[in-house]
């Protein structure tokens, strides 16, 4: 190979990288134009569906960056998809959950992306090498600065 001229390998690595960068922002597009939410909105409507959840759990669960779990629970909110209201069992927790609107949407959307891997009856070897691949991604394209 020569200085400066990527090989066979890199060239299946960007190809693969940039098939799934069109598939996730095709199936946005999708999402936003058929049910008016975002990819990342979809997938937290479908955890918070799972069970009814306050929003200190779902920090807890998930790594979010507290800002950005409140702007998406705040938007899904607006629209209609989901309900805050005091814990029963400690009234300073907000509990999040689906409204018979998010209901439906869960219904209706399809189950695609990072979230269907809860979903899943998937092999856990494979999975682990999924998460291997997506940690090799963050270090080998120079992001690891920028990740949490």
């Amino acid at each position: 190979m020569e200085a400066g001229r990527p090989g066979q390998a890199q060239l299946a690595a960007i190809r693969g990288w940039l098939r799934l960068d069109q598939a996730m922002a095709a199936f946005n597009r999708h999402l936003r134009q058929r049910y008016g939410v975002t990819g990342a909105q979809l997938a937290m409507l479908r955890i918070v569906a799972e069970q009814p959840v306050t929003l200190a759990d779902l920090r807890l669960r998930l790594a979010m960056h507290p800002a950005t779990l409140g702007q998406l629970i705040d938007r899904l909110a607006r629209q209609g998809l989901v309900d805050r209201r005091p814990s029963p069992s400690d009234r300073r927790r907000r509990l999040v959950e689906p409204t018979s609107a998010g209901h439906g949407l869960l219904a209706e959307a399809p189950l695609a992306g990072p979230v269907r891997l809860r979903h899943l009856d998937a092999d856990g070897n494979r999975l682990e090498r999924l998460a291997a691949a997506f940690e090799d991604a963050v270090e080998l394209f120079g992001l690891k600065e920028w990740s949490q």
